[in-house]
């Protein structure tokens, strides 16, 4: 007797099981029928690339797109809407940006250079000096002081190009931009050149942030990017010519911090409403092209999850909210704002995912969590395989949603195929016509769908430890 309702009881299970499977399946394929039959990112991307343009913080730019995301999000039928004050940095490039490396008196060359972004300026009438060759930031102490002071110090290391995964490669090759100048300056350099982060070889240069430190303003240097062609030509002369001089010249300032906002919006839970899910990618963006991969992509797929939810009918069981960070790129204030906030509002967030890595085709998802909650992940892989998203990895999420850690959350960060991202990361051709309309979608029905199977079966919550 006993055996039989033990097989009654299986047998009740495996049909639930069946039953709940099935269920995911159908709201799954809703979220993409409807995401790639009548998404609506692609147009809210091409108005913010092509009406509003580069949003670096503190611009008016950034504040157009503020008010743009706010009305469009309003026009969802939200519960609720709003925006999150947060004081921002104010950087401006100036007019642009000149570079020569002069070979013999009066026979000069033209290279491409943007100035990194927080840089201080060239003096009035520019820089022009010789130049030294590293290949990072350890060569310099092997140098020396003797052999930098005066000089203007190229940074060359190129991004690893055997390594599959490109964010590994300019992990690995991104220090010189951001700390080159601070460390170069040590040893008496006048100013830094740096090798742009690119796999490719193109004429332009790309920006990104860097950073001086605690060094005083009278005593930083100024500090330039210069195109992967221009870093070949320059590396390649000056094997032939060591004595050649680099001239550079660019105008950029920095102003005191400006009132910029975090936007926000939300979906109610109709079960769990204190328990809060983040999706999100921030709004901001460097000022040489439009920002459409980084991270205008971003942002308008984690409003199209929750415009999703609400054309498939979807009523989430835990509150859902769309969060557009400001200043992710030079500072990261938004990010910590919204963290801050939360935490003094003893906010249960229990999920985030952001997306910033550009609009290209969705491979899958990184985790930040525990084993227990990388395991039910697993469990959902075969929900994704008709849709070709197959890499479920741990490791990292996003940069602005990793102020919100914690031992229980989950943080997720969206993964496309990564291999033209940085051909267009911070540089001039991060344009709209760069970004694909369905690999956009899909990118947006693969986070609604990651969102919508975590709301439905809950975070797992690590074991309580009885004092």
């Amino acid at each position: 007797m006993n055996k039989i309702k033990i097989l009654f009881c299986a047998l009740l299970l495996t049909v639930a099981i069946a039953g709940a499977q099935d269920a995911d399946e159908k709201q799954i394929k809703s979220i993409y029928d409807a995401a790639l039959t009548k998404g609506q990112g692609y147009d809210w991307l091409n108005y913010l690339s092509n009406q509003i343009g580069g949003r670096l913080s503190g611009s008016l730019q950034a504040q157009q797109a503020v008010e743009y995301t706010k009305a469009e999000l309003d026009s969802l039928g939200l519960d609720r809407v709003w925006l999150q004050s947060v004081m921002v940095p104010k950087w401006v490039r100036g007019t642009p940006e000149f570079a020569y490396f002069e070979t013999s008196p009066g026979y000069t060359t033209n290279v491409p250079i943007c100035a990194l972004g927080g840089s201080v300026a060239t003096p009035q009438k520019g820089i022009k000096a010789s130049i030294i060759e590293v290949q990072g930031i350890e060569d310099l102490k092997t140098l020396g002081k003797e052999k930098i002071q005066g000089k203007i110090v190229f940074f060359n290391r190129p991004m690893e190009a055997t390594l599959i995964s490109t964010f590994q490669s300019y992990s690995g090759c991104v220090d010189q931009r951001y700390s080159g100048a601070a460390e170069a300056g040590k040893y008496g350099a006048l100013g830094v050149i740096v090798r742009s982060v690119n796999l490719r070889l193109d004429d332009f240069p790309h920006t990104g942030s860097m950073g001086y430190g605690e060094i005083p303003v009278n005593e930083r240097i100024p500090a330039a990017a210069i195109s992967t062609n221009g870093a070949e030509l320059l590396s390649t002369t000056l094997k032939l010519n060591p004595e050649i001089k680099f001239y550079f010249k660019q105008n950029c300032k920095q102003f005191e911090d400006v009132k910029s906002y975090n936007v926000i919006g939300e979906i109610k839970g109709t079960t769990y409403p204190d328990e809060v899910m983040v999706v999100g990618g921030h709004l901001d963006s460097w000022d040489l092209g439009d920002g459409s991969h980084d991270d205008g992509a971003g942002v308008v797929q984690s409003m199209e999850v929750l415009r999703l939810f609400k054309a498939t009918g979807y009523k989430p069981k835990r509150t859902i909210r769309v969060v557009l960070f400001m200043n992710e790129e030079n500072g990261l204030r938004g990010g910590n704002k919204y963290a801050e906030v939360a935490k003094n509002k003893k906010e249960n967030h229990v999920f985030a995912l952001e997306s910033d890595a550009g609009g290209f085709t969705p491979r899958g998802f990184s985790f930040d969590c525990s084993d227990a909650n990388f395991k039910q992940v697993q469990s959902w892989e075969k929900l994704f395989e008709p849709y070709l998203i197959h890499m479920f990895v741990k490791g990292g999420s996003g940069a602005d949603i990793g102020p919100l850690k914690n031992d229980e959350m989950v943080l997720a960060g969206l993964r496309p195929d990564s291999q033209r991202y940085f051909d267009h990361h911070h540089a001039e051709n991060d344009t709209f016509e760069h970004v694909n309309q369905r690999e956009l979608q899909l990118g947006a029905a693969t986070m609604a769908s990651l969102v919508y199977l975590f709301d439905t079966y809950g975070v797992k919550m690590p074991p309580k430890i009885k004092g």
